[in-house]
Parts: C-alpha cells; sequence; structure tokens
C-alpha cells in the first residue's frame, strides 16, 4: 500500500472506527432446511412425524424424536465413511425422508432419481453425479445392474422398509449412532445443520428425459429452504386446528418433492409415506385419516375423483395442483369432493412451485364456469420469490422485453429470485441458455392478465400451427374433458395438406361408457367453446394416456402415435 493510501485508511478509521474491525452479522444466518428436523424434535418430540404402511403390509408410526434419531444416525454413518455424493432409488419411505436430512447432515449432496427411468438413463445419472454410495430400496436393487458393471466399488446401502431393526440400511443408522456415541454425543451439534455455505450444493434433481438425456438441477441450501417456507404460506401448511397431515401422492425424487420434505417439517406435521399410488387406498386413508393436505399432477386429481370410492369428505383437504395446467372442469370436481384446489406452478428448475393462482373473494360472485377458469390460470409469483413475467419471444439473444398485461399478447414465462435453481451441473452451455439476458427460461407460453395474473396457454413445441391461426392444445383439451363421457385428453398437432397442421385429440373414456371418437368429433363441432378451426381432425379413444411418473403427459409418444398413424393411412 502506499504512503498515501496508508494516511487515508488511517483517517477514515480514526473517523469511522467500525470501517477498521468488522462487525459481528448478529442479525445474519445461513440459511438450510436442515436444521427443521432436529428443531421438530426438540419442539415436540413426541409429535407423529410419519405413517406408512411398509413393504411388510405393517403399519408404521414414528415420533420426530424417533425419526430425527434415525437421520442422525445415517448422518454420522455416511460422514464417517466420507461419502460426498449419495443417490437414493426408493419410493415413498420413512427412510427416504431420513436420507434428505441425513445426507445434507454429512455435508454431501442427496441425488435421488425416478426409479422408472429406463435401467440406461439410471446408469448415465448416477455415473454422470459422481456419486459414491446409494440408498436403495430393495425392490429397485436389479435396476442398477447397468450401473454396476461400470462401477461395483460404488456400495449399495439397500433399505428393507420393514421393521426398521434388519436391513442394511438400519444396520447403518445404528453404526453412525454408535459413532456419534464414540466421539462423545455430540448429536446434531457435531454435523453440518448450518451450512457453511447457503448458496453450496443440497441436492441434484434430474429432469425427465423425455426428449434428451436428463440434466442435473443445482439445488441450494438457500433456495430449498426458501422455497419451502415458501410452501409453508401458500399451501397453507398450518391449519387453524389440529396438526398438517399430508399424504404423500408426491413422488419424493420429483423436484426434492417440491421441498415438501422440509415443508412438512417445518410445522411439525405427520408426514404419511405411500409405497405405490392407489386410489382406492388413497381414499380409504382420506376417509379413516386426519390428512389435511397432499400435491398431485392434475391427471391423478382426475382419476383419484372418479374413482368410484370418491365421495365428498366430511372436512376440506388442500390439494396443491401441479406438473400440467389444469382445467377449469377438473377445480369444479374437486370442489365437489371437498378437495380445496390450490394451483400452483413450477418446473424442476424452480424447486417446484413458484407462482400461486390466487382465489379472490370477489370470484365467488362470478358464474361457476368463470370462477373455475380463473383458478385454473397460474396466477403471481410466490411470496419468497420476485413476480412472475411475461416476455416477448421475436427478440434477439439477451434482450427481454415484457408483453402488454392486456391478456392477448403471447409471450414466455421466465422467473428471477431465490427459488431460481442454481444451474445444471457440469453443463455450462445449457445453464447459459436457461438464464439468457438475465432471468430463467420456462419454455411456457403464456399471457398476462390485466390484473397480473399469468395464464400458461401452451409450451411452445405444444402451439398448433393451423393454416396461419394459434391452437392452444390446452384450450382443446380443456372443451374435450367437458364432453359428459370424457375422463382424460390430450392433444397434439397432425400434418394437414390444406391447413399445414391440425389438432388430433387422444382421450380415455369414463368406467362403463362406450363412446366413439367420431362421436366425440361431432360434439365438438357443436360446443360453443371451440372455433371450427379447432375442432380435431381425429379422436382416439385409448385405454390410457402415456405418462411420465409424475402424472405429466408425454406429448412426444402421442406425436409419435399420430405420426404413425398418418403413415398407415398414406400406405
Amino acid at each position: 500500500m502506499s504512503g498515501a493510501q496508508s494516511r487515508l485508511s488511517q483517517l477514515v478509521s480514526q473517523l469511522n472506527p467500525y470501517a477498521a474491525t468488522p462487525r459481528p452479522r448478529n442479525n445474519f444466518h445461513t440459511l438450510s432446511p436442515t436444521a427443521f428436523l432436529p428443531r421438530a424434535a426438540a419442539i415436540e418430540p413426541h409429535a407423529p412425524a410419519v405413517y406408512h404402511e411398509n413393504a411388510a403390509g405393517t403399519v408404521l408410526r414414528r415420533t420426530y424424536a424417533e425419526t430425527a434419531d434415525r437421520a442422525r444416525g445415517f448422518a454420522y454413518y455416511l460422514k464417517s465413511k466420507g461419502y460426498k455424493r449419495v443417490g437414493i432409488l426408493c419410493t415413498n419411505t420413512p427412510a427416504f425422508l431420513e436420507a434428505i436430512y441425513a445426507i445434507a447432515a454429512a455435508g454431501a449432496v442427496n441425488v435421488a432419481i425416478n426409479y422408472r427411468l429406463k435401467s440406461d438413463d439410471l446408469a448415465y445419472i448416477f455415473d454422470h453425479a459422481d456419486v459414491d454410495a446409494i440408498l436403495v430400496d430393495a425392490e429397485f436393487v436389479t435396476l442398477l445392474d447397468q450401473y454396476r458393471k461400470d462401477h461395483p466399488e460404488t456400495p449399495l446401502i439397500i433399505d428393507t422398509d420393514t421393521d426398521g431393526q434388519e436391513g442394511p440400511y438400519d444396520k447403518a443408522v445404528q453404526e453412525g449412532l454408535s459413532h456419534d456415541t464414540s466421539l462423545g454425543d455430540r448429536g446434531w451439534a457435531g454435523l453440518e445443520v448450518q451450512a457453511a455455505d447457503e448458496d453450496g450444493l443440497i441436492a441434484l434433481a434430474y429432469t425427465s428425459g423425455t426428449t434428451a438425456r436428463p440434466k442435473g438441477v443445482e439445488y441450494t441450501h438457500r433456495g430449498c429452504y426458501t422455497a419451502a417456507l415458501g410452501n409453508v404460506i401458500e399451501s397453507g401448511l398450518n391449519p387453524f386446528e389440529g396438526r398438517c397431515g399430508y399424504l404423500w401422492t408426491l413422488p419424493m425424487f420429483h423436484a426434492m418433492g417440491w421441498t415438501f420434505p422440509f415443508s412438512i417439517t417445518a410445522v411439525r406435521g405427520t408426514h404419511y409415506c405411500l409405497r405405490k399410488i392407489d386410489y382406492p387406498s388413497l381414499w380409504k386413508l382420506l376417509k379413516s385419516e386426519p390428512i389435511t393436505h397432499f400435491n398431485a399432477a392434475p391427471t391423478v386429481n382426475t382419476l383419484l375423483c372418479n374413482d368410484p370410492a370418491a365421495e365428498r369428505l366430511p372436512r376440506s383437504v388442500r390439494v396443491t395442483v401441479a406438473a400440467s395446467p389444469p382445467t377449469g372442469h377438473l377445480f369444479e370436481q374437486m370442489t365437489k369432493l371437498n378437495l380445496i384446489p390450490v394451483h400452483v406452478y413450477g418446473l424442476t428448475e424452480t424447486y417446484g412451485p413458484i407462482t400461486k393462482g390466487y382465489i379472490l373473494p370477489e370470484w365467488e360472485q362470478l358464474p361457476d364456469q368463470e370462477k373455475y377458469a380463473k383458478m385454473a390460470r397460474q396466477g403471481h409469483g410466490f411470496v419468497t420469490s420476485l413476480p412472475v413475467r411475461v416476455v416477448k419471444t421475436d427478440q434477439p439473444a439477451g434482450i427481454i422485453l415484457d408483453v402488454a398485461k392486456d391478456g392477448k399478447e403471447v409471450g414466455e414465462i421466465v422467473f428471477t429470485g431465490n427459488i431460481c435453481a442454481r444451474g445444471y451441473y457440469k453443463d455450462a452451455e445449457a445453464t447459459r441458455k436457461l438464464f439468457d439476458g438475465g432471468v430463467l427460461h420456462s419454455g411456457d407460453l403464456a399471457l398476462w392478465h390485466p390484473d397480473g395474473a399469468v395464464q400458461i396457454i401452451d409450451r411452445g413445441k405444444d402451439i398448433i400451427i393451423s393454416g396461419g391461426e394459434n391452437i392452444s392444445s390446452l384450450a382443446v383439451e380443456s372443451a374435450l374433458v367437458q364432453h359428459p363421457d370424457v375422463l382424460e385428453a390430450a392433444v397434439v398437432a397432425v400434418k394437414d395438406e390444406k391447413w399445414g397442421e391440425r389438432p388430433k385429440a387422444f382421450v380415455t373414456i369414463k368406467g362403463g361408457k362406450d363412446v366413439k371418437g367420431e362421436d366425440i368429433v361431432a360434439w365438438t363441432k357443436r360446443n360453443p367453446q371451440i372455433s371450427g378451426f379447432m375442432v380435431p381432425r381425429e379422436v382416439e379413444v385409448l385405454q390410457e394416456l402415456p405418462k411420465t411418473s409424475t402424472g405429466k403427459l408425454r406429448k412426444n409418444i402421442l406425436r409419435e402415435w399420430a405420426r404413425g398413424a398418418e403413415r398407415n393411412k398414406v400406405n
């Protein structure tokens, strides 16, 4: 430092003594949701944390004290082994829930992936993520055969999902607890409950990879913390009376269960864990247990509402709906059963939900059809995020301009703020494209209404251009499901010699009904909600629509089927 700079520094320190000595930040701590579990156990150790019918068919109940002890034991086990990237291949089991906290507390990163993926994708993800151990449900061990050919050294920690005493995972928990004892019973204080770096990784959440190799979305401690608190507020997880009872219909592997493993624990709710989705069993739990909340895609809710066991519940259950755009018709069905929709929207890249369709009191004065249509809009940004925007799509790279808030101009939904992921693991170019212009691009096309609410009209690739008219596949689907015999509908583009493209619809039919595709086409021509150019060229009736494990329609497969059908006709 030069003499002049030194004298200036001394002068500044004399005028402002705080400038020379950094003040301790007593008003700050790094944010991590890992602390939610030991906090819950400290406040209400005997509160019910877990209800689960395990692989042996036995109902397992655990308190927060028991759940926290098991998570602590697994954390010490992982820490003693030096594992830094731990894969998870499990259903919605207590072991999965415990591992989410344990891996973070051990200073490691969890890589939870979809057990319904092809073995090739499973092998690719665990290899790409550099995992050095995998927690795997006993049911799925053989799914790792391909991965283990190239990685025989990676240890598998097998969870038998039984009574919590005999399996390899349970033994790892006990070994970890013994290790903690050997260190002087440091408990949670000896773990990384508060992250040293809140922008450090807590998890890699992989995209579904239906059209390309899955990408590893980087989740941070801070992002999970703020997303989890957003869910507490926006999904109303603190009931006025009683305790939150959360039914795990959403896969925990999907975008870290939308961070609800943290949200439910933060309010000391009960996790009703499920090995599989079975609609009669869901209704049995809804009727017999104090369930207050669950999350599910529109397709799951559609099938639940149309199950023979469906009946109006005596108490309301809040259902956070996302994964694909719902229809107003579905929300009307749900409301009649006392399943109260909480409509949210988001991406894997936004930790799950990042917008909410807020239901306003004045909507009660509207006709039902208009009210439920407004409820089906994607709404406004979360309380822990920044406002959602809709931007023009015809601008050069890096230029971000908002569309008019007129409910007419089409643009792309973009995000900024706390609950945007850090980027893609090992993919700088994809990260650059994701954040082009300083915003996170969704790829979803939407309108921005005068009241500030956004409304998705389609994915960019799902828009159908027919004779110069842009047709929203979602709009056609919303109309089709109002047919009295249609259960679900999906619409894709097919080539047309005259118009360039026309809509083709694939539908499933309600049980006991007998209706043909041409009958539905005739019905759409009479439907005042469907303009003439939007009428499907044909409707094909299927037994089941292809979906991802989280309930999203796999339109890439439907497009392939549609192209195949056209080729058959040509030949």
